[in-house]
């Protein structure tokens, strides 16, 4: 049996489509798979030769197919590296998400850059349904052949590696307080005596697991001291009152969110202090965060 194609760029249509379901579904199901190897491995690399090479006379099969996995594997990493210096950071999604905006883009480039080459001279595929002679292969191609065969089990053996073996990423604990409008803004620093004051206190579990929190709220009495090695005012701890403490249990990426109000009897500058505990180890805060609030008469 055998599949040709030379009028119409069915490879490119192939390798756009693969990759745009093979990203929609590893996108939905939020987790990467086996279908996905080619999105990286192959697809990109393969788009790009396309572009570089229209033609068919330019570069032959093998040829085009070992330069596809080794600029898959140059580009990729490359784009890790852009990803890297955006807002949205190396991630599983926007890592997808710009494999997929580099294979459609570029494959549309090839796309363009063969139509409008004549037929005869674009690039053609003939596949032959049945086992390769490989005695007709010049020893280049055989070279290639085998490179590319090895390349794929060094490929395999390092993605069932990363599978068997996987590493675990960071762990952490977001804990934040925010404006009483739910912004990084309008914090109460200025109070009279007894007016309340809000502030919303967040916490987002990533430590991979469930964890046992405890949220401590002080009160600080503190006052300026001149520090004379810096010329600036420092704020010295007169004394503290724990004001309140919960417990909450918290499952990976599992979050809280409470709105905390409070008032200050007395006038000064007072430090309303945050503390975060982890796994009832109240020995020191795991996280710290603390409000200035100046109250006056």
């Amino acid at each position: 049996m055998q599949l040709h194609f030379q009028d119409r760029p069915w490879d490119l249509y192939t390798a756009i489509a693969y990759s745009v379901v093979t990203g929609a579904i590893t996108l939905f199901v939020n987790v990467g798979n086996l279908l996905a190897i080619i999105l990286v491995l192959l697809a990109p690399g393969y788009v790009l030769v396309a572009a570089l090479f229209p033609k068919n006379a330019e570069i032959d099969w093998i040829e085009r197919i070992a330069l596809s996995f080794g600029l898959s594997i140059a580009v990729v990493p490359l784009l890790g590296l852009l990803l890297n210096f955006t807002p949205f950071g190396v991630r599983f999604a926007p890592v997808v998400v710009t494999l997929l905006v580099f294979t459609v883009g570029v494959g549309l480039a090839a796309y363009f850059r063969r139509m409008r080459e004549p037929a005869e001279s674009r690039l053609a595929g003939t596949l032959n349904l049945g086992l390769p002679q490989w005695h007709e292969y010049t020893p280049l191609d055989k070279g290639l052949t085998l490179a590319l065969a090895a390349s794929l089990v060094a490929a395999g053996g390092t993605i069932a590696y990363v599978i068997l073996m996987p590493r675990p990423g960071e762990t952490f604990t977001e804990f934040y307080i925010l404006g009483p409008g739910g912004n990084a803004s309008d914090y109460p620093k200025n109070l009279s005596v007894n007016e309340t004051g809000g502030v919303i206190i967040g916490v987002v579990n990533h430590e991979a697991s469930t964890v046992n929190y405890t949220v401590r709220v002080d009160l600080v009495g503190v006052r300026l001291v001149d520090n004379a090695t810096s010329g600036l005012d420092e704020a010295v701890e007169v004394n503290r009152t724990i004001w309140s403490r919960f417990n909450v249990t918290l499952a990976d990426a599992q979050n809280l969110t409470l709105r905390y109000t409070f008032r200050i009897n007395d006038t000064g500058l007072w430090k309303v202090g945050f503390l975060l505990f982890k796994d009832e180890n109240l020995s020191s805060a795991y996280r710290e965060l603390h409000l200035f609030v100046r109250v006056s008469p």
